[in-house]
C-alpha cells in the first residue's frame, strides 16, 4: 500500500506505473490552489515537487494577500520586503506590524489573509491614567503590547480611542479585552488578586463605537456578576474576556476607515475598581468564532 501511494504522488518519473499526481502540470496545481487557504497549501506542498513548486507561485500567494497589502507595507522598512516573495510577504504581515509608536498594531490572519488590527491601552485616552491613586501601568507578558492598564479606584470610569486605517472590503467585530482583578506570577503559578474588584456589578458599563461614515453601535452589561458564567461556562473573574462592543461594515479601503471606540460607567454615585484594560480588537467578524477567553496565546 505504501508503494502505490508513492506512485500515485510521484507519477511517471517516479515509479514508472502509470500517471499519478506528480504528473499534473504545475500550473494546474496552482490553478487549483487558488481556491484553498494558505494552511491547505502548505500542508500539500509536501506531496512532490509539482504540488511543492505551486506551493511557491507568486501568482498563488498574490490571491491569497489582502488587495491593500502595500498598504501595510508601507509601515515597515523597505529593506524588509523589496526582494520577497510573495510567500515570504505573506508571512511577514501575518506577523503583528506595530505603527503609531508601536501602540497598535496589524496583522493578516494565517488562515485567511484577512486583515485584524489591535490598539494597545497606551493609545487610548484614560480618565485618571497620570495619577497613580487611581491607574497603574502593569507589565505583563499576557499582552501583545507587554503592558496593561490597571485601575485600583475611580469614580468616573472613561476610556476613548480612535484608529485610523485603510481595512480592506469586510464586516469588521469591535471588542475590547478587560481582566477583573489583578494577576501576577508566584512561585512560577499565575495569581489573582481581588482585593481592589469593586462596583462593576452596581451599574453597567457602556461601550460604543462609530465610524466615519457615519455607523454607530453599543452595548452595556455589569463586568462582575460572579453568580453567571459566560457563554463558554467560565467565571469572568481571573480570566481575559473580550468584550463585543459591535460591527462595522467597510466597502472600500479608500477613504480610509476612522473608528472612534470607547467605555465608559460615569455614574458617580459609587466608585469602582480591580480591573485591568489590554487593548481592543478589531477582526473580520466570522473569524470571532473561536473561544475569546482566557490568557493571550
Amino acid at each position: 500500500m505504501g508503494a502505490s501511494l508513492s506512485n500515485l504522488t510521484e507519477g511517471t518519473n517516479g515509479a514508472g506505473h502509470g500517471p499519478g499526481l506528480g504528473d499534473i502540470p504545475e500550473s494546474c496545481v496552482a490553478c487549483v490552489f487558488m481556491y484553498l487557504t494558505p494552511p491547505e497549501i502548505c500542508n500539500l506542498a509536501r506531496l512532490n515537487r509539482a504540488f511543492r513548486g505551486a506551493a511557491s507561485s507568486d501568482s498563488v500567494w498574490e490571491s491569497k494577500l489582502p488587495p491593500n497589502y502595500h498598504d501595510i507595507l508601507d509601515l515597515l522598512p523597505p529593506q524588509m520586503y523589496q526582494n520577497l516573495s510573495k510567500k515570504d510577504i505573506f508571512a511577514l504581515l501575518s506577523r503583528p506590524i506595530p505603527f503609531e509608536d508601536g501602540n497598535k498594531l496589524v496583522w493578516i490572519d494565517r488562515g485567511t489573509g484577512r486583515v485584524c488590527s489591535s490598539v494597545s491601552a497606551k493609545a487610548m485616552a484614560i480618565t485618571g491614567i497620570e495619577d497613580r491613586r487611581y491607574w497603574n501601568w502593569i507589565p505583563t507578558e499576557e499582552s501583545r503590547f507587554h503592558v496593561v492598564a490597571y485601575l485600583q479606584q475611580i469614580w468616573w470610569f472613561e476610556v476613548d480611542g480612535v484608529v485610523k486605517f485603510p481595512f480592506p472590503a469586510d464586516i469588521y467585530t469591535l471588542s475590547f479585552r478587560l481582566h477583573i482583578g489583578r494577576f501576577s506570577k508566584r512561585l512560577g503559578r499565575r495569581v489573582c488578586n481581588f482585593e481592589h474588584t469593586h462596583g462593576w456589578d452596581i451599574k453597567p458599563v457602556r461601550f460604543e463605537l462609530s465610524t466615519s461614515d457615519g455607523q454607530q453601535a453599543s452595548y452595556e452589561c455589569c463586568l462582575d456578576q460572579t453568580e453567571h458564567d459566560d457563554a463558554y461556562g467560565n467565571h469572568k473573574r481571573g480570566c481575559w474576556v473580550d468584550y463585543k462592543v459591535g460591527e462595522f461594515t467597510v466597502t472600500d479601503s479608500d477613504p480610509v476607515t476612522e473608528v472612534r471606540f470607547s467605555m465608559k460607567q460615569i455614574d458617580c454615585t459609587h466608585s469602582k475598581g480591580g480591573l485591568c484594560v489590554d487593548s481592543v480588537f478589531i477582526v473580520p467578524s466570522d473569524l470571532k468564532g473561536r473561544k475569546r477567553i482566557g490568557v493571550l496565546k
